[in-house]
């Protein structure tokens, strides 16, 4: 019996120090940032208007409703990020990685999107109105009601309302 009970406390022990050795790792992706401050804060606060966050690794990233309008989120990694209902207007998000993310009520107006990787992305409902968006990869993305597709400047782009 008493082997037993020492047999649990060391595995306890060893998965207690298993999760304190990966602790650091789960943060260290989400610290790559030309300004650690302007990430610290968007993720405090859900807001970071004008920040700089290009080359932010902010994969996986439950960022519902921020408001990143004129953010510099250029090369940034937003893969599998839910950026439900976020305001992006005039933001610069030429080649970020939005792959597999979820973009449902974006607001992407006036936005910079040159280059930047929609691959399997959910976007539904989201403003692109004079949005950038040269060389755009939406491959097996999921779109609807949103005016992105093939069809180039000549596309009739409706503003929200």
């Amino acid at each position: 019996m008493q082997l037993m009970l020492q047999r649990r406390i060391i595995m306890k022990l060893k998965l207690l120090a298993a999760l304190i050795l990966a602790t650091p790792l789960f943060f260290a992706n989400v610290v790559n940032a030309k300004n650690p401050q302007d990430l610290q804060k968007l993720l405090t606060t859900g807001e970071c208007v004008k920040c700089n966050l290009s080359g932010a690794n902010l994969s996986g990233a439950h960022l519902i409703g921020a408001d990143l309008r004129e953010a510099n989120l250029e090369g940034a990694n937003l893969n599998g990020a839910n950026l439900e209902g976020a305001d992006l207007t005039s933001a610069n998000l030429g080649g970020a990685n939005l792959s597999s993310a979820y973009l449902t009520n974006v607001n992407f107006k006036q936005a910079n999107l040159n280059a930047a990787n929609l691959t399997k992305a959910t976007i539904h409902d989201s403003n692109v109105y004079q949005a950038s968006m040269n060389d755009l990869n939406i491959a097996d993305a999921d779109i609807f009601y949103t005016g992105i597709g093939v069809g180039g400047e000549d596309a009739d782009i409706p503003d929200w309302r």
